[in-house]
């Protein structure tokens, strides 16, 4: 089941501190109370905490050092402050503090918990940084959800974490312990989607000499992701509908419906209504999977979360016995830029600093943005490939010929990518895909 939100009260009115934490236990959360500013930052020693609740006027410590401390020691920790009428000033100098917020004594009890939905940490999970208030309450929502078994669309931009998003929305659901199951449906072709999807018996099609189940079947009792799911021909949309109605799937070739006990999320970073009024998603399937949509912020709307993320990389990818750190200056770079290839950028560029960087302290010099590499005798950076590409680097492997071929093509016809794909005999979808990895990894220089 999902887990409740842990919430310390600080508070030295022993009926008051008892009485809201009976509110909170009442609503499903888990609490604990503190008699004053020491007990609880002992507390914070001992357990992980979503949300601070304290009252201003206490001693020795009040809460302004309360909330002083606790910013020093956990800094994206929320922290409300409970106040009297007549210490307001004194308020509105905590929120300047870092304070997320607070309430004038008496309040009522929804007045609390609906401040507690709005600024708590979502339940924590591995791997998952939301040291922005945007990204909090996107994980909120997240954790609210996954109590269900809704039908959730994930919607964002390409690489803001979309199934980092979908994993924690299982990870907290009731269905944890059951499989996670992705599947880019950008990446299978056309031709193999169906099988993959649905599975096949033997003899189905040629090749076929055994049965194999489904991403459905593999996915019972627990999640199945379609990751990209704009990406869908058509052709295969009207059997996932009926899949997604039925809670029934039966494999290519076979005549026997299997039963489905799953919970279905789906992502795209396309915008839906686009595609549904273009002809290009059926309209029903979209209703069908935005039981409950949940929009992703691109990084340059989650500001905050851009160097938490960095030095989560950092330690990722750092690898054993290396404790590498960013400078001041590293950090003032990364946190200035714009950053439209999002999470998965700032991946690669923390990926490229670690090789570049001649020590454990990654200076700003090698931060390289934007897909450029520095290199170590020359300023210049690695001229990036072109759509229209004047000359053409060395390729080093197969991934790179395939790349200089698919971008040779498109400026021998002028961009057309109609054009292209006919020449390069493959689907406009699969060129689009291509293209957006590209881009993705920083290899084209336009949009």
């Amino acid at each position: 089941m999902t887990e409740s939100l842990n919430i310390l009260v600080v508070e030295d009115d022993e009926s008051l501190r008892d009485a809201i934490l009976l509110t909170l236990e009442a609503a499903g959360h888990q609490a604990r109370g503190a008699a004053g500013g020491p007990e609880a930052l002992m507390a914070m020693e001992r357990n992980r905490f979503n949300m601070v609740v304290s009252d201003l006027r206490m001693a020795p410590m009040d809460g302004l050092q309360l909330l002083t401390e606790i910013r020093s020691r956990h800094p994206t920790l929320p922290v409300m402050l409970m106040t009297a009428f007549g210490e307001v000033d004194k308020a509105v100098a905590a929120m300047r503090g870092g304070a997320c917020d607070f309430m004038l004594k008496p309040f009522e009890p929804r007045a609390l918990l609906d401040q507690i939905a709005r600024y708590a940490t979502p339940p924590h999970a591995d791997g998952v940084i939301a040291a922005d208030s945007r990204t909090r309450e996107v994980l909120l929502m997240a954790s609210r959800v996954a109590r269900t078994d809704a039908t959730v669309l994930l919607t964002g931009e390409s690489g803001t974490g979309k199934e980092v998003f979908a994993r924690y929305i299982h990870d907290q659901s009731a269905r944890a312990r059951g499989p996670f199951v992705p599947i880019n449906c950008a990446a299978i072709p056309d031709t193999l989607l169906e099988a993959t999807l649905f599975g096949y018996e033997r003899g189905a099609y040629t090749g076929a000499q055994a049965a194999q189940a489904g991403k459905f079947e593999q996915a019972n009792g627990g999640t199945l992701l379609l990751d990209e799911i704009s990406e869908m021909p058509l052709s295969l949309q009207a059997k996932l509908l009926r899949v997604l109605q039925e809670r029934e799937v039966e494999r290519v070739g076979g005549k026997k419906p299997i039963p489905l006990d799953i919970r279905v999320l789906a992502t795209s970073n396309r915008d839906m209504t686009v595609e549904v009024k273009a002809g290009r998603f059926r309209e029903d399937l979209y209703y069908r999977l935005n039981v409950f949509p949940l929009a992703i912020p691109s990084l340059r709307e989650r500001p905050e979360d851009i160097l938490p993320l960095a030095k989560h990389f950092l330690s990722v990818r750092g690898g054993a016995g290396r404790a590498a750190r960013l400078s001041p200056a590293a950090e003032a770079k990364l946190a200035g830029h714009d950053w439209p290839g999002n999470v998965r950028e700032l991946e690669n560029v923390i990926q490229r600093s670690l090789i570049l960087a001649s020590g454990d302290v990654i200076e700003a010099d090698s931060v390289p943005l934007s897909g450029q590499v520095q290199s170590q005798d020359s300023p210049r950076s690695i001229p990036q490939m072109d759509v229209h590409p004047k000359e053409t680097l060395a390729p080093a492997n197969m991934r790179d010929l395939e790349k200089q071929h698919i971008l040779e093509t498109l400026a021998k016809v002028g961009g057309s990518r109609k054009k292209a794909v006919e020449l390069l005999g493959i689907s406009e979808r699969t060129l689009r895909y291509k293209l957006a990895q590209y881009r993705e990894d920083g290899d084209l220089g336009v949009d």
